[in-house]
Order: C-alpha cells, then structure tokens, then sequence
C-alpha cells in the first residue's frame, strides 16, 4: 500500500498547493471536486481503470452510509458509476444472502486491485459475534473475521467515520463488545483515516479520487488526510472574530463565539466550516450549537460533557 505520511511528489505538492489544500490551508470542498472530476476524466479518457471497492459495515449507527448516500458533491450514482466498481456495499446491495457474500469472495479472488473501506468498529469479544456479517454455507462470518481477510490483499484500506477510525461511540464505555478501531484491531499503520460522527462525504470521496490519481495521499500522525484535516476548527472557524475580541454566547442559539458553552473546535482538527455538509449548506457551529468533537481521537467519552448550557449547568 502506497501512502506518505510526510512528502508526496512535487506534482502532487504543487497541484495541493494552488488549489489551496497544502499544509492544511484552504478549500477541501473545490480540492475534493477536482480529485474526483481529474480521476473520472482519466478513466473515461482509459488511462486509468476503474478500481474495484467493497464497503462493509460493521458495528455502528451507519451514519456514514446515509451521509454518502446525501452526498450532492458528486452524487453516489455518479460515484458507482465514473469512479470506482463497487463490488459489494450491503446498504445498497441487490443482492442478498450468500450470493451478495460471493461478491465479496470474487472480488478477494480477483487479480484486480480494490480498496477496502470499512465504517464501524470491529467488536472481538465472543469471538467477534456482537457483529455478523453474513451466514455462509452454515455458518456466521463476523466483521472480525471479514475484516481481517479481506485487508490482506488490499491497495488501500480507509477507516470511515469515528468508529472505525478511533473506536467511537461503539467502542464508549462500558463498551461490552470490546469493539477496536480498524487500526488497532488490524495492527497496522498504513489506515487511511476518515472520522466524523458521520463522516463527510466530500472527505471521503475527495480521499478516493486523490488516490486514484496519484496513488499516494499526505497523512497526518493519525493518518488523516492533511487536505481535509489540517487545522482545527478554531483556526479557520467563521465565529473565530468573537473569540479573538473575547465576545462569547450565553446561551444556545446566540450568534456569538460558543467556546463558553463548551465548544471542542479549539481541539478539533477537521474542515467542518467549509466543506459543510447538504452541499455546502450548514454546519453545527452554523447552526448556533458547539462543536463536540466528533472527529475527535477518544469520542465520545473524552468530549464530555457536549454542551455548558446557560447557567453553567
């Protein structure tokens, strides 16, 4: 698996740098739309091949699933149908029982390249059956054991949302499933990682299309993509003028800077105040409530309490 946590080559340097995404300043919103634009026209062009893809699903609330299928930025059929070969993606599969599994299984079998990406965390205890995948001749495949082996041949494996990436609200306390985040629970360093609670499609997308065209992305310590979490969202936040003049919101709902009402964007490294999400459309902290932390390494229960409401309660 091809990824640079430091450099990439100076094309890929350059190219981030004038469409503002290098060390992490700019516009990952117009950055992801080319990614995805620049691979599609090279595939229709045949220079490049559709990659095959599987997308399971394994523990978790599948918000990922929902925020990709709200994705207008391309839209999911545009997706299946320019940029990757969707092999299996249970949420969307026509297939059902054994027969949507064998696609799995072809796909392993294939001699062609694919990308494996994974939302949710992988539950291990009771040998991995807090979390069945699918029955296959008599018998239960777990996320564990599914995950494991279809990571072995993969180009690329990407961790989409908090769950996967960090364990998340699957992996909360008491956490009886014992579930592990793909990284810890696969053992290696080369995951590429999505988080969000959910994730943003223009994140993920954007990750795809970079990686189809380059075949390496710039990650951070965490293996995060630098052009979609590159600074916090303190840094770039729209309501940042208020915190600068010490101009604070006493309540939810008021306009002003809610870091007094327990705000984690000062600790939250993710592009939130411009990508957006619904096209472009809003935001939590657009939306007059605090940021949580979501895409925050030990969410939820690091982030809470989530909000300080009036009064300080």
């Amino acid at each position: 698996m091809s990824i640079n946590h430091k450099k990439s080559n100076n094309e890929v340097k350059d190219y981030m740098k004038n469409v503002g995404c290098a060390r992490g300043e700019g516009k990952p919103f117009k950055f992801a739309k080319e990614m995805i634009d620049k691979a599609t026209e090279e595939i229709k062009a045949r220079n490049k091949e559709k990659i095959n893809a599987i997308w399971l699903e394994t523990s978790g609330c599948f918000g990922e699933v929902i925020s990709l299928l709200n994705s207008e930025m391309p839209d999911l059929p545009f997706v299946l149908k320019n940029l990757v070969n969707m092999t299996f993606f249970g949420s969307i599969c026509g297939d059902q029982g054994e027969k949507a599994y064998e696609r799995i299984l072809d796909t392993l079998n294939s001699d062609k390249e694919y990308i494996l990406l994974v939302c949710g965390a992988i539950p291990i205890n009771a040998d991995g059956l807090y979390t069945v995948l699918a029955t296959y001749q008599g018998r239960k495949i777990t996320a564990m054991e599914l995950v494991k082996q279809a990571a072995q041949k993969a180009k690329y494996i990407i961790s989409i949302g908090t769950c996967a990436c960090y364990g998340g609200p699957t992996a909360a306390k008491p956490n009886v499933s014992q579930a592990l985040s793909v990284k810890e629970y696969l053992m290696r360093n080369d995951i590429i990682n999505i988080p969000g609670c959910p994730a943003n499609p223009v994140w993920t997308l954007g990750t795809v299309g970079y990686l189809i065209n380059y075949g390496t992305i710039d990650l951070d310590e965490e293996g995060r993509p630098v052009a979609f979490y590159g600074k916090t969202i303190h840094e770039i936040c729209p309501k940042r003028k208020f915190f600068d003049k010490g101009i604070f919101a006493k309540k939810l709902g008021n306009p002003e800077c809610l870091y007094e009402l327990g705000c984690k964007g000062p600790i939250t490294k993710v592009y939130c105040p411009i990508s957006r999400w619904n096209q472009s459309d809003n935001w939590p902290i657009g939306d007059r409530t605090p940021c949580i932390g979501c895409a925050r390494k030990g969410f939820p229960d690091a982030m809470e309490p989530f909000t300080k409401y009036e009064g300080g309660q």
